[in-house]
């Protein structure tokens, strides 16, 4: 099985994750297992009960509370599966794949991949024929996403490598001047690796950086743009609100997911090319090399997971991943018996 496979189909299957929608719509994910039991305070239910289901099914727990039981889809399975780091939210992703045209057969690069939300993007977006590399400094964050990524395709890609280490040192080492498509940066500094990047991408090629903080974006911008081998980045972010539609009730929910991160964009010039907008920018940056140290999870809001509950997300992931490749097996052995 690959990552261009249609989507499981037929009857639940011990293994696969499914997602249920019990009372008060609330959600919960399960991995499938033959003795499994999901507690909640509205009572217990059993793992059997749904396996041999179709999706879509209801089942009923011991205290007669209805569960909707789904396959999750793609923005279902990136909410809820084990994180190391902070994920790139669904309505960033699906952003992501638009603005830096993530196209089938495209080679693309990734830094840093963190929890394998966007490499799931990232992943169908390329196809079959296209290459996926992503950058990871951390050998852990690394292992949670290939977990995930191996739990929801039921299996490791083929078009997908992990390089562990920085991307500066490192995308010189792995892809040749000029043969990278779309370079998307996750991460806090992106003006350190930028040269790098600029090296790495065709003439045409589109590099886009994810940050969280007006600060952050300030800075790259302004870095690209002393560059002068970049087209004007173009700057954004995306809020979603959802509705509540129920007969008259129409109204905006009282809840919305706002401000997640800045997309920042920018196009390789050819070698020797200045755009005519940049020939009346200062050379470099305004910015200068000496607050290099504030730029750290802390500084900019996020939240440092401690080494025990990443070990937890790791064993998490890993078993989830086990369990989807037994699912794939099974699937691929009954295609194979007709």
């Amino acid at each position: 099985m690959n990552a261009y496979a249609p989507r499981a189909t037929g009857p639940f299957r011990e293994g696969e994750r499914v997602q249920l929608t019990g009372p008060k719509n609330r959600l919960h994910t399960v991995t499938l297992e033959a003795d499994g039991e999901m507690h909640t305070h509205h009572g217990v239910l059993f793992h059997r009960d749904l396996i041999g289901l179709p999706d879509g099914s209801v089942v009923i727990n011991s205290s007669g509370h209805e569960y909707l039981a789904l396959r999750p889809l793609l923005r279902d399975f990136a909410m809820s599966m084990p994180r190391g780091a902070a994920i790139v939210y669904p309505k960033d992703a699906a952003q992501i794949v638009m603005q830096a045209d993530i196209f089938p057969g495209a080679t693309v690069v990734e830094a840093g991949v963190g929890s394998g939300a966007l490499s799931l993007s990232l992943l169908r977006a390329v196809g079959p024929e296209g290459r996926l590399v992503s950058f990871e400094r951390r050998e852990d964050f690394s292992e949670v996403a290939r977990a995930n990524v191996e739990t929801f395709f039921g299996s490791a890609p083929q078009t997908w490598e992990i390089v562990v280490g920085d991307l500066q040192e490192a995308l010189p080492e792995t892809m040749p001047a000029g043969t990278v498509d779309r370079v998307v940066l996750d991460m806090l500094a992106p003006w350190d690796v930028m040269d790098a990047v600029a090296d790495a991408l065709t003439p045409g090629g589109v590099v886009l950086c994810y940050v969280a903080t007006a600060t952050q974006l300030s800075r790259v911008a302004e870095y690209i743009r002393g560059m002068e081998c970049f087209t004007d980045p173009d700057a954004s972010e995306t809020m979603v609100r959802g509705w509540h539609v129920e007969g008259l009730s129409v109204r905006p929910d009282h809840r919305m997911v706002a401000h997640t991160g800045f997309l920042l964009t920018a196009r390789r010039l050819a070698p020797g090319t200045i755009a005519p907008e940049l020939k009346r920018r200062a050379s470099r940056s305004s910015y200068g090399d000496g607050d290099v140290e504030v730029w750290t999870p802390g500084a900019v809001g996020d939240r440092e997971i401690t080494d025990k509950n990443l070990r937890k997300r790791v064993r998490e992931a890993t078993k989830a991943a086990e369990g989807a490749r037994q699912a794939a097996a099974s699937r691929d052995a009954d295609a194979s018996a007709q």
